[in-house]
């Protein structure tokens, strides 16, 4: 969904200095340089044209050449914020480990050559010559966090086609420069791996850890209370294994008849209430319009709930999927399957129970559960972004699924302030408030999903909701359409 959109690639956490070189030969070497020609040349190599500089820098000139363009970096990042910010310095930090490696591969590659302090200058002028790439790649960031990208540069292959390429410059030009410092073409041999190591390291530990120094201050926001946390106690672990139970024993015996409603309702990311307020509307739908009373199960992550209802973990799901296999008849019956969370181009489903750790679910996760559990009727539907990828790994003859967007866009809708999601609300708890058929609710929803979206200025495109409809499930669904529709 848009609101929160999918996080973009933080910049890679590398030490590694870049500067461009040249093979002519370089002016006479002077004892010491002015600090503004160090700049200036540092920023030339930034645009691989040859430092005219064989000097040395002094101490107290490399420790401003190399502190000024981390306080701009800094001061570019805090642009990401909207609002009040917060600084914390340890995701900094944590990233000295690829400076010091870096400075430890540059001296090790430099140690045989003669010129006197040839790494303090290798280093002096990589940092300037990396700084306009690394305001470009902030500028991206900041670019995606506020929307102002084109489309095609909101996918994971259109960022990092630009995002590598600037990465990349940094790469062959830091390369350029230790080429023209070193004197032993062995040593340079293994110098190009091992810097291609650390940037490779640095960018793997920015993705996976995906923080920032600066951080929205969620103190200055008084007039909303603060958002309560699980705390992972033995209680918690304990209570959650009875309120499991008790969901489980909640589930009322089949009703002799026709084909009945089953619902499952899976919610599995804590940090935005949407969710939780979307669940329990979801639920009730279902119960008052489908009759299912008794037949609904949620599976919630969120920190106000653990005492009351079962964490929503893909175990969780595939436990409580075999819970209602038990209950329905499975040939017969109709189980609805709603999902709602964020969403990623790589189809999974966010979780996040912090410090819970919840795997994501993905749709051939859910494909495998249904078909050991032997549940024959299915409607799913997928309120997330890029759940349009959803569609072929679930989609059967004997399946309806809906999605709140196709495979390349977002959605919207699921920010903090949201009371519903555009998806679940116009579909959910408008259209199937006037209709049981959830064919036709989709038709009446999608035209106003799209106006809404475009009044709500979404910049990314139209979400365009996806549907598939089996030919052996229209003519249950149909028939429950009709029959629930005279009660």
């Amino acid at each position: 969904m848009t609101d929160p959109q999918p996080d973009p690639p933080l910049a890679p956490r590398s030490g590694l200095p870049s500067a461009a070189a040249d093979e002519a030969p370089a002016p006479p070497a002077a004892a010491h340089a002015p600090l503004r020609q160090w700049i200036v040349e540092g920023l030339r190599a930034s645009v691989l044209l040859p430092p005219r500089i064989e000097a040395s820098p002094t101490p107290w000139q490399l420790l401003l050449l190399v502190l000024l363009p981390s306080l701009l970096s800094i001061g570019a990042a805090r642009l990401q914020i909207e609002g009040p910010a917060t600084f914390h310095p340890l995701p900094a930090l944590q990233s000295f480990w690829a400076i010091t490696l870096s400075l430890w591969v540059g001296w090790w590659t430099l140690s045989t050559t003669s010129t006197r302090g040839a790494l303090g200058r290798w280093f002096a002028l990589g940092t300037w010559a990396a700084l306009p790439w690394s305001l470009l790649m902030a500028g991206m960031s900041l670019a995606y966090f506020r929307g102002w990208l084109p489309s095609v540069l909101t996918t994971v292959q259109g960022f990092w086609a630009v995002y590598g390429s600037l990465i990349g410059i940094g790469l062959v030009a830091a390369i350029r420069l230790m080429a023209r410092c070193v004197m032993s073409p062995s040593r340079l041999a293994i110098f190009v791996p091992g810097v291609l190591a650390i940037n490779a390291l640095g960018i793997w530990q920015g993705l996976q850890e995906q923080q920032n120094v600066w951080q929205e201050d969620t103190r200055s926001a008084a007039a909303e209370p603060e958002r309560p946390r699980l705390h992972l106690t033995q209680e918690i672990f304990e209570a959650q294994q009875a309120v499991w139970q008790r969901a489980v024993d909640g589930i009322a015996p089949r009703r002799a008849g026709e084909a009945q409603v089953y619902g499952l309702v899976f919610a599995p990311y804590a940090s935005e209430d949407v969710f939780l307020r979307e669940s329990a509307m979801v639920g009730t739908l279902l119960e008052e319009r489908f009759d299912a009373r008794g037949h609904v199960l949620r599976l919630i992550n969120h920190a106000t709930t653990s005492e009351e209802l079962p964490w929503a973990t893909p175990l969780n799901l595939r436990r409580a999927v075999q819970a209602m296999a038990a209950r329905m008849d499975r040939e017969h019956d109709v189980l609805v399957i709603y999902l709602t969370s964020h969403g990623a181009n790589d189809f999974k489903l966010a979780s996040a129970h912090w410090p819970l750790v919840v795997p994501r679910l993905t749709p051939q996760e859910l494909r495998e559960t249904l078909d050991a559990a032997g549940i024959r009727h299915r409607v799913i539907a997928i309120s997330a972004c890029y759940a349009g990828g959803w569609i072929e790994p679930l989609a059967t003859d004997q399946s309806l699924i809906m999605t709140a967007a196709d495979a390349e866009h977002t959605s919207y809708g699921c920010g903090h302030r949201s009371p519903l999601t555009f998806f679940g609300r116009a579909v959910f708890d408008e259209a199937l408030r006037k209709t049981r058929s959830f064919e036709a609710a989709f038709a009446q929803a999608v035209p106003v999903i799209r106006q809404r979206e475009i009044d709500a200025g979404k910049e990314d495109g139209f979400s365009n909701p996806q549907i598939h409809v089996g030919a052996g499930i229209r003519p249950v669904l149909d028939r429950l359409a009709q029959r629930l529709g005279k009660d």
